[in-house]
C-alpha cells in the first residue's frame, strides 16, 4: 500500500541508533561535574526534555543559563564521543528502513559534520534522500526549526511527512509543519509519557513504519 504521507523522516539518536546507555553515561558526566546527582536510565526517560538546559536545571536544582549550558554541552559531547564507536543500530533498523515504500531522509540534532560520516560508517548513506544534523556549535534546542529547513531543502510539503522519533519534541516538530509522528518507545523517553501525548506509539521500528504507512 502506498502511504498517503509519502515521505518518512527518521530521527537518529535513540531511534535508528541505539545509544541510550551512552547518553546516560554522558549526561551523568554533566551532572557529576557540578556535584549533582546521577540519574538512572528510567529516571532519564521520565525527566528528559528539550530545551535540554531546562532538564539540566531541574536535576541540578539551579538555573542553567546560556553560558553555563555551553560548558555543560561540551562536557556531554566529549563524554559521548568517547563511547560512540560502541553503539550499534537498533535491532530492526535495517528491516524498518527497507519496509518503507516511499522516500526517506534523516534529521538529527547531533552535529552535522559528525553525523554524516557516522551514517556512512553504518552503511546507510544510500538509504536517505537527505541527511541533516545540527549546524550550530551548541546543541540542546528544539527540532521544529530544523525540520522546516530540512523539508525546504528536500522540497517536500510538511503535510506529506511522517516523522519517526523517540521524543515528544519529535512529535511537536512534525505537528509544526503539518505532518504526523510515530513515537518509538525504545529510545530516550518513557513509554507512558509518549502514550499520554496522544500520538501513535510503537515498540519496534518495524511497527513504527507499519503505523506510519496508515497515517
Amino acid at each position: 500500500m502506498t502511504p498517503t504521507r509519502a515521505h518518512l523522516v527518521w530521527d537518529w539518536n535513540g531511534t535508528l541508533l541505539n545509544d541510550l546507555d551512552l547518553v546516560i553515561t554522558a549526561t551523568n558526566a554533566v551532572f557529576t561535574s557540578l556535584g549533582g546527582p546521577t540519574v538512572s536510565v528510567d529516571e532519564h526517560r521520565v525527566r528528559f526534555r528539550r530545551p535540554i538546559a531546562d532538564y539540566y536545571a531541574e536535576v541540578l536544582g539551579r538555573v542553567v543559563d546560556d553560558e553555563a549550558f555551553g560548558e555543560l554541552d561540551r562536557i556531554f559531547h566529549d563524554a559521548y564521543r568517547s563511547g560512540l564507536t560502541t553503539c550499534a543500530l537498533a535491532d530492526d533498523a535495517a528491516a524498518a528502513m527497507a519496509a518503507w515504500p516511499g522516500s526517506q531522509s534523516l534529521l538529527s540534532m547531533w552535529f552535522h559534520d559528525e553525523l554524516v560520516p557516522a551514517v556512512h560508517t553504518y552503511g546507510l548513506a544510500d538509504r536517505f534522500a537527505r541527511v541533516d544534523g545540527l549546524r550550530a556549535t551548541v546543541g540542546g534546542g528544539r527540532k521544529a526549526e530544523s525540520l522546516a529547513a530540512h523539508l525546504a531543502e528536500l522540497g517536500v510539503p510538511g503535510h506529506e511527512v511522517v516523522l519517526i522519533g523517540d521524543s515528544i519534541d519529535d512529535a511537536e516538530a512534525a505537528e509544526s509543519v503539518g505532518g504526523r509522528a510515530v513515537l518509538y518507545s525504545g529510545g530516550f523517553t518513557d513509554e507512558a509519557r509518549l502514550r499520554a501525548s496522544g500520538h501513535p506509539v510503537a515498540d519496534s521500528l518495524t511497527e513504527a513504519v507499519t503505523l506510519a504507512a496508515t497515517l
